[in-house]
């Protein structure tokens, strides 16, 4: 075994994170959580990889926890240095993983959850692959759609800068604005990648047949799995597309229209989740 230093793995570990196509927000990211460890452990005394316990990572998790770092930003930080750790382990520098059993810290059940864009972009890049599941990721972290209302996406309800959402249930119909990234996901399913079929509904099976929400929910949390994203939903995403966009200034009525709230009071209760004060004064949607 060649015994390493955690400061000379990092660079390593991140030209491997390139060469796996990362994003390089992504790279970023996990550079300097990486670094953040790195410095903490050297005040410790702790240079080597072999060196390093699961009880230093604790130490480090539970000091992220007493400098304020939200339970939150403390999960997302042991994500990276998780990842980092079976890279070490893969790359044959140490033959046990410390951070394997560390525990992520609990984070309050009560409240919504939305993605870091650390996390969002990660999920992108592991799900662009699969253009149909990277296309209903798309829709809803630039739309806010609902997981239902994706489901009754028609092909036909999708134009140049909007789409329409039907009325169902109690809820109104409603147009939702498109961007960029938005319609550039939806046009590459549709016209390059989605199976020909009789079904009015754009997201469909290899059979042609409408997916269903539990398809929908069960093919993205698979891709949550994957970018070793643990305790989100598909639902999460929405939360997230909210919250970007009032961090953003995007004015909280729009924002109310857009996302089918009936009520102003809904969307407001967001702020607080965004740790804003303001109702906002853009009138146009942020791109994620």
């Amino acid at each position: 075994m060649n015994d390493k230093t955690i400061k000379k793995l990092i660079p390593e570990f991140l030209s491997h994170l390139e060469s796996k196509k990362r994003s390089p927000s992504t790279v970023i990211a996990y550079r300097a959580d990486l670094d953040q460890l790195e410095k903490f452990l050297e005040t410790k005394g702790i240079a080597l990889i072999s060196q390093i316990t699961p009880n230093d990572l604790v130490i480090f998790r539970d000091w992220l926890l007493e400098k304020k770092y939200t339970p939150k930003s403390a999960s997302r930080k042991l994500n990276a240095i998780k990842t980092f750790f079976r890279w070490v382990m893969s790359a044959g520098y140490h033959t046990s993983d410390p951070s394997k059993d560390v525990s992520h810290p609990k984070i309050d059940p009560s409240k919504p959850k939305f993605l870091s864009p650390l996390e969002y972009r990660a999920l992108r890049d592991i799900a662009r692959t699969d253009p149909r599941v990277s296309s209903i990721i798309e829709i809803i972290l630039q739309t806010g759609l609902r997981i239902s209302e994706v489901a009754n996406l028609k092909v036909t309800h999708v134009k140049d800068e909007e789409v329409h959402v039907e009325a169902y249930a109690t809820q109104a119909p409603r147009k939702v604005p498109l961007n960029k990234a938005a319609k550039q996901a939806l046009d590459n399913y549709i016209k390059t990648y989605r199976p020909k079929a009789d079904s009015p509904h754009v997201y469909v099976s290899k059979n042609g047949k409408p997916l269903a929400t539990r398809n929908i929910r069960a093919a993205v949390d698979r891709y949550f799995q994957k970018a070793e994203i643990g305790g989100y939903s598909v639902n999460d995403l929405r939360t997230t597309f909210i919250v970007e966009n009032l961090k953003r200034d995007v004015d909280l009525v729009v924002l109310s229209q857009i996302v089918g709230h009936k009520r102003l009071s809904t969307t407001e209760r967001y702020l607080e989740l965004a740790g804003v004060l303001s109702h906002g004064k853009k009138q146009k949607l942020e791109e994620l």
